[in-house]
């Protein structure tokens, strides 16, 4: 059963790991001159983080089933502590990215018991709400993590520069630690559990194939490796198809679902615009209109803003226009960023652009806050846990594709200067958020109630 502290303790473990995902893009510029990386390398400390987080996300949650949840929490929130202080104390790029993947995929074992902890600990309308808090802090730990890391540098605690950005989660990792054993149920999976420890090879190895020439390729000219890298990836997801285990990975007859496939794609589609976007617009903020890491975390407060009122508002719409209040949101964040291209072309003003920032997290609102149970309420219910994490999984993994997408997008055009790379990127988003309405067409009409 729920304590007093369960569902804050919880909820600090999925902040955290969604937070650290998105903190660090306004301290790029800084950290790239401080430790001499190249482009490649800043890619790496933001794709690497999502590339560990997503591919193992799945297989974090099975640790949880069969070792117990309170204890998997705990050890991912000790490991992921671990690493943020390795990254805040990495002396060259390499030693960065290197602590960026073992904290993504900390993150992996603890995310995951997240859920498992609310729907085990909580029943009935006060499940209802922590899960409403839980996509809440998921959404605002995005939104405002650019803000956080621009008063962490601003702030320039003892001297630290950008690296207070990971070193500040050592006072919050050994808080919420300390809470987990007094106030987290220890809970388990019911039946057996068999770990499906090739599946996850297969599939980390497969996503990391495909991101590795993403991100080196252009760099070097895109050589014959990039290809045969590309070429490697398809034939492991072949082999992953092929192979046969009692608790796979992820489950395939999931796909015969229309459901998932469409929701998979409309979710993948959507995290690869919005990890992509709030990485090139941190850039230009203070490379290309020459603020300082404070004021371009500022320049995302009215994405906060609009996010979350429409976060708030998105249940109640969802309920009464279903699938095509998604469709609404991913149309309102192209026409918003349609709206920034002209704006940015036009050298407007920082502070007229935030009307038009504000209406773009107003969509990004609209679309992740419903998508989960949009996609969940067209699914059968015994596919309903795997279609969950499925979904999860495309938001870490869209985010480390769309990263490396943007990568190519944006530094092939910079030599005509930030604005313009901007200005490209910005193209690309429209794309790729137009895509969002369309995709979730696809969805099937809900179904009836038991």
């Amino acid at each position: 059963m729920a304590r007093a502290g369960t569902l804050p303790t919880v909820l600090t473990g999925v902040f955290v790991a969604i937070l650290d995902f998105f903190i660090v893009n306004v301290a790029i510029p800084t950290m790239q001159r401080d430790l001499r990386a190249g482009p490649a390398a800043v890619e790496w400390v933001v794709a690497g983080y999502a590339l560990a987080y997503g591919s193992g996300l799945v297989l974090g949650g099975r640790l949880g089933d069969v070792f117990g949840r309170r204890r998997m929490f705990a050890l991912g929130l000790a490991l992921f502590t671990l690493a943020s202080v390795a990254c805040g104390l990495a002396p060259d790029a390499g030693s960065l990215v290197v602590a960026r993947v073992v904290q993504g995929a900390a993150a992996a074992v603890l995310a995951p018991q997240v859920l498992a902890v609310i729907r085990t600990a909580y029943s009935g309308a006060a499940q209802a709400r922590a899960v409403n808090a839980y996509a809440l802090t998921m959404g605002l730990a995005a939104v405002f993590g650019q803000l956080a890391g621009g008063l962490l540098i601003q702030a320039d605690l003892f001297g630290l520069g950008w690296r207070a950005c990971f070193l500040i989660n050592l006072p919050i990792g050994v808080v919420a630690l300390a809470a987990t054993w007094r106030v987290i149920p220890e809970s388990r999976a019911a039946g057996a559990v068999r770990l499906d420890l090739g599946g996850a090879a297969l599939v980390t190895l497969a996503l990391a194939a495909t991101l590795l020439p993403l991100i080196e390729g252009r760099e070097q000219g895109w050589p014959v490796w990039t290809w045969v890298s590309f070429a490697l990836a398809v034939a492991l997801l072949l082999a992953y198809a092929r192979r046969r285990h009692d608790s796979p990975l992820i489950d395939l007859a999931l796909f015969r679902e229309r459901a998932v496939t469409a929701g998979l794609l409309t979710n993948l589609a959507f995290s690869m615009g919005m990890a992509a976007y709030f990485l090139i617009f941190a850039m230009y903020s203070q490379e290309g209109r020459g603020l300082d890491a404070l004021q371009a975390g500022l320049v995302f407060t009215p994405i906060g803003a609009g996010y979350l009122a429409a976060s708030l508002a998105a249940p109640r719409l969802a309920a009464r226009f279903g699938r095509q209040i998604i469709a609404f949101g991913g149309l309102t964040r192209a026409v918003s960023l349609a709206v920034l291209l002209v704006a940015v072309t036009g050298n407007a003003p920082i502070g007229w652009l935030v009307p038009v920032l504000a209406v773009d997290g107003a969509g990004m609102g609209l679309v992740l806050s419903p998508i989960m149970g949009t996609v969940l309420s067209r699914v059968a219910p015994h596919h309903a846990g795997g279609a969950a994490g499925a979904l999860t999984t495309a938001q870490q993994v869209g985010g480390a594709l769309g990263v490396g997408i943007i990568g190519i997008v944006f530094y092939s055009a910079l030599s005509g200067g930030v604005t313009v790379a901007f200005q490209h990127g910005l193209v690309y988003l429209i794309v790729i958020t137009l895509a969002i309405a369309a995709l979730v067409q696809w969805l099937p009409r809900a179904r009836a109630a038991a």
